[in-house]
């Protein structure tokens, strides 16, 4: 990942509200969930909702599926996991530090 993407990303999160969401939809997984129940369960107003939702859609942390009459919304958790990994690339120098590994640093000992 490149750092410019990071920070493309790590701006849409640096928000209460659009933490909020992303971080509801992470718990929810693949299937997601309709813009109007993600605004039920945040107590967000939808014109709120449909401002952030787009927000985090553009950063491509989040996409969107229609079904029938619906949209329903979904983490994006490749992206997620490419962040995580882009942030703890060079964790700890190399030492053992605990966190779980990914697939780009495994041999670097993150």
């Amino acid at each position: 990942m490149e750092t410019k993407t990071a920070v493309t990303l790590l701006a849409a999160l640096a928000q209460e509200t659009r933490l909020a969401i992303f971080r509801h939809l992470v718990v929810l997984g693949p299937q997601g969930l309709n813009a109007c129940k993600i605004g039920e369960a945040l107590a967000i107003p939808p014109a709120t909702l449909s401002f952030h939702l787009k927000e985090l859609a553009h950063a491509g942390l989040i996409k969107a599926r229609q079904e029938g009459r619906f949209i329903f919304y979904s983490a994006r958790f490749e992206a997620m996991g490419e962040l995580l990994a882009f942030l703890a690339h060079d964790c700890c120098g190399g030492r053992e530090c605990g966190l779980p590994a990914s697939s780009e640093c495994k041999e670097g000992g993150c």
